[in-house]
């Protein structure tokens, strides 16, 4: 793939709407840094970031969204969030927050779990892009897993140049860091990641205690830990399944939900949450998983998988 660097206008914008909808990552500028966007409620758009980064596991993904009453659709939000969102929407603060019942976003985007972090951009491309594709975004920094993010377009292309289809160039980010990350809780704003808008500002805003990071737990990117347990037996690298086993299949060998028939590991990362939790609702007492090669995102559904079997 030939990937296009072009200027920031209404056309580019236009270009870039269509790749998202075809379901395909775009680079934007963001006032942190440029982000890997795509459709946040298509699992397989997700899926190709990951492919695209080389990224060794995946983390949940920050959603961006145009304002407070997109971010409401997908999340929960209590009085405090609102008043943080408020002071600092637009802006380059991320809000983790439980997911809303029926939240559209792809299960690969979260990581599995039941909360989300979201954002509301505040660069005139992101938001531009935001208003032309109508979706959710999902974008993490555009940038090969382990190299340094990136604040300029020519940045993008040292490690993704052919991986993606455009880079919409629209100069040097602002803050050129990636955005703080925060949660409410117990009373207190937690903060996950340390970023533009600080331990201080948070307080002064909300009027709470603030407090860095307690716990292991993963809600927000950079965050490893193992979320994936479906609360039953598990056993990979099968060869064939049990009659009491939930199936979950990898090419030739299909069982009750199949990552991917033609054995595609993007296909199958995209897929693995929904299979997971498939298996957990299925009457069937245990789980089994095919074997799956290790090579390229390979690596990160076992290492998932792994953790979900202990």
């Amino acid at each position: 793939m030939a990937t296009e660097v072009r200027a920031f206008d209404a056309d580019t914008v236009a270009r870039a709407a269509t790749l998202v909808a075809q379901g395909l990552p775009v680079a934007v500028p963001t006032e942190t840094v440029y982000g890997l966007a795509a459709d946040a409620r298509n699992a397989d758009a997700v899926a190709r970031i990951y492919a695209a980064k080389g990224r060794p596991d995946f983390n949940p993904l920050i959603v961006h969204v145009p304002d407070l009453a997109a971010a409401e659709a997908l999340g929960v939000f209590g009085a405090a969030e609102r008043t943080l969102a408020a002071r600092f929407w637009p802006g380059p603060l991320t809000l983790v927050v439980p997911r809303t019942r029926d939240c559209p976003v792809a299960r690969i985007a979260t990581a599995g779990l039941d909360t989300i972090a979201l954002r509301v951009p505040a660069h005139r491309a992101m938001r531009a892009l935001l208003a032309a594709s109508r979706a959710p975004l999902a974008a993490p920094s555009a940038n090969a897993s382990g190299r340094v993010s990136p604040t300029r377009a020519a940045h993008v292309l040292t490690s993704l140049d052919g991986r993606i289809a455009l880079v919409i160039d629209d100069g040097a980010t602002t803050a050129g860091v990636e955005s703080t990350i925060a949660r409410v809780v117990d009373g207190a704003v937690e903060v996950l990641r340390p970023g533009p808008v600080t331990a201080a500002m948070l307080g002064a805003a909300s009027g709470l205690p603030v407090r860095g990071r307690k716990g292991a737990d993963v809600v927000a990117p950079g965050m490893l830990a193992s979320h994936y347990a479906p609360g039953k037996p598990m056993r990979l690298g099968a060869a064939s399944f049990a009659p009491d086993e939930f199936g979950i299949g990898f090419g030739a060998l299909r069982g009750d939900y199949c990552l991917s028939e033609a054995g595609d590991a993007t296909e199958a990362a995209a897929h693995l949450f929904d299979a997971l939790h498939a298996g957990a609702a299925s009457v069937k007492p245990r789980i089994a998983v095919a074997a799956i090669p290790a090579d390229g995102l390979g690596a990160a559904i076992n290492d998932r998988l792994a953790r979900a079997a202990v």
